[in-house]
């Protein structure tokens, strides 16, 4: 045990004294970069009334399924403090959600809401000491967007499942910085819960069932500064 704690009390030590990257970065009042990030997203629903209606008794279930996609953006990093950040990241993502209806007869329906979303994320990045070139952090802020392209727009209202152009979502998250001789590479994973009721009030055969729809979105972020 005493080898160990040596051996991880060392090691520390050379982290913290190793030869630092591009020391005087984070002194930067703003800086820029852009992202690159990957997701899983999916809806979470609550039934209506209407679903336990004798005008659904055949159906059985409405299952939401995670979907992968991506996003590119850039971001406006403004520091406050060696330890307090606030960054924007405007950004461009590409979203497919699926619900399932499963039915008593056994068959099954579903619904394919692809969208493009434009979004801007406004995000507190709480930052821990450096260590060497590497510094961990905690994110969290807001996230609103509006709908930039729908392919459901093209299909009539009654056929498809009804859903507004704009959303706002809560954004948690964390990371790590690396500092190298040229740029900064942070690797972040965020996970991002939808606060508006994505149904847009229509009448149709897949919205009557449900009351509430929103999204639930895990995402991992390559961001370059």
């Amino acid at each position: 045990m005493l080898f160990l704690s040596i051996s991880i009390d060392g090691i520390s030590q050379t982290i913290q004294w190793a030869k630092r990257n591009n020391p005087e970065y984070d002194k930067r009042k703003i800086t820029y970069g852009f992202s690159i990030g990957i997701h899983t997203t999916a809806y979470q629903l609550k039934y209506s009334d209407d679903f336990v209606s004798p005008s659904y008794d055949t159906l059985n279930s409405i299952q939401p399924s995670f979907s992968p996609g991506f996003s590119l953006g850039f971001l406006i990093n403004l520091r406050f403090n060696d330890q307090l950040d606030l960054r924007l990241m405007p950004k461009a993502s590409f979203y497919e959600h699926h619900l399932n209806y499963y039915f008593t007869d056994r068959t099954e329906k579903f619904q394919l809401v692809e969208t493009t979303m434009v979004e801007l994320p406004l995000l507190l990045k709480y930052k821990s000491q450096r260590r060497g070139n590497v510094r961990m952090y905690v994110v969290g802020g807001v996230s609103p967007g509006i709908e930039a392209r729908n392919k459901g727009d093209l299909e009539s209202p009654t056929s498809r499942l009804p859903i507004k152009n704009g959303n706002l979502s809560i954004d948690t998250g964390l990371g790590f910085d690396f500092y190298f001789p040229l740029f900064k590479l942070s690797q972040e994973i965020r996970f991002s819960r939808g606060l508006t009721n994505l149904l847009d009030g229509s009448t149709s055969d897949y919205s009557a069932p449900i009351k509430h729809l929103n999204t639930n979105t895990i995402s991992v972020y390559f961001i370059f500064q």
